[in-house]
């Protein structure tokens, strides 16, 4: 299951554009939580704290524990807006979340046992989806998906209905008749085969 970020937050004493600019200046990064029926909190978090979860890879799939005032606020990050020139982050939302909340993520998707598959032999596996959109738990948001592709040969089609999710995880949406990969012949092959069928047509 993915890990669970812990993030200091500060309440913002104003909004607007000039009290986001100061914020930064400061070195920290305007932020707001949002949902679960509340008002919006703003909120400001440490910049270099923020980006070093960032660079972890799976920050937007993560639950963050925002420590506010002294009380923990769960939350998912919603998104991160970053500045076009410098790439910092200039602002977060944040979506309030309990526990046994159900919430949409999008996880990424991992290929193992090439080695025992038709790609090995050379065959290209071509990824549709890199992510995967999944309906899960607050507290059971898995990392990554895994797809073995043992035993797979040229042709083979994976479907998001042929992979095992974790308990309580389901494709979110139109997502059940996603297809995930597919299996194909190398370019040189497929050349070849052309090829063949075009000088047999011929013969005919």
């Amino acid at each position: 299951m993915s890990e669970t970020f812990k993030l200091a937050a500060e309440l913002r004493a104003k909004a607007g554009k000039g009290a986001s600019r100061a914020i930064r200046r400061e070195g920290r990064v305007p932020a707001v939580i949002y949902g679960a029926g509340e008002a919006a909190t703003t909120i400001h978090v440490e910049e270099k704290i923020l980006v070093r979860q960032l660079h972890t890879g799976h920050f937007m799939n993560a639950i963050v524990e925002l420590e506010l005032d002294g009380k923990t606020v769960r939350t998912l990050p919603r998104d991160v807006a970053f500045h076009p020139v410098t790439d910092r982050p200039i602002h977060v939302d944040f979506l309030r979340v309990s526990k046994n909340a159900m919430v949409t993520v999008s996880v990424p998707v991992h290929f193992v046992d090439q080695e025992q598959s038709a790609v090995k032999q050379g065959a290209v596996l071509n990824i549709v989806a890199h992510e995967l959109k999944l309906d899960c738990p607050a507290d059971r948001i898995p990392d990554d998906v895994t797809i073995s592709l043992a035993g797979l040969q040229v042709g083979a089609t994976i479907h998001i209905g042929d992979v095992t999710l974790p308990a309580g995880v389901t494709p979110h949406g139109r997502e059940t008749d996603l297809t995930i990969a597919t299996i194909v012949a190398p370019k040189a092959m497929r050349s070849e085969e052309g090829d063949t069928q075009t000088e047999a047509a011929a013969e005919a």
